[in-house]
């Protein structure tokens, strides 16, 4: 999947890092996570649009490069779960604060 990205003709979209795929039981689905770093809200509704857009060619290209008879459907998200750990993180950090105060 990223190799089928970097062939993409964008500059804002082929050097999106892939984090993680998840598919589904019967993997006729897949989740692609996105990393999310150095890009604001705009940016990332621009690249899931055009990555939604462009998920016939990325399916095909992946399809033809692995030899696969049958591609899951991409849908893409940003990876949530490094922001997720920090307020984890800081919620622990204030427990700590408390207890030893």
């Amino acid at each position: 999947i990223p190799e089928a990205i970097a062939t993409l003709n964008d500059k804002n979209i082929n050097s999106v890092t892939v984090v993680d795929v998840k598919c589904s039981r019967g993997k006729y689905d897949a989740v692609v996570f996105l990393d999310p770093a150095f890009y604001d809200e705009s940016e990332k509704r621009y690249i899931i649009s055009h990555l939604k857009k462009a998920g016939g060619y990325l399916q095909s290209y992946c399809k033809q490069a692995e030899g696969w008879y049958r591609a899951p459907k991409f849908t893409f998200e940003f990876d949530k779960t490094l922001s997720t750990q920090n307020k984890i993180d800081e919620l622990f950090k204030k427990i700590d604060k408390e207890l030893h105060k």
